[in-house]
């Protein structure tokens, strides 16, 4: 499952560093987690259970900047199931 634009627009922006961060989208449930300059670096997407857990699916950032702090590569994994 490759995510869609209005779910990256959400992921492309800038939230309190190093944080988790709780979203509701649609019929979906986010939680992602920032780095240190507040950029979404891990993203569990699904439905939330009543543990706080979400189940449905994981992703992982692969951010490369350079040492002049300009983006060359930025992308999303897919990374499996979150919470089987």
């Amino acid at each position: 499952m490759m995510l869609k634009e209005p779910v990256l627009k959400i992921l492309g922006k800038q939230y309190a560093p190093s944080t988790m961060v709780e979203l509701k989208f649609g019929r979906y449930d986010l939680m992602f987690k920032t780095d240190d300059q507040g950029r979404p670096i891990l993203l569990f997407m699904g439905t939330k259970a009543a543990d706080g857990n979400i189940k449905g699916e994981r992703y992982s950032r692969r951010l490369k900047i350079d040492d002049s702090g300009h983006v060359i590569k930025d992308h999303w994994e897919h990374k499996g199931k979150a919470t089987p």
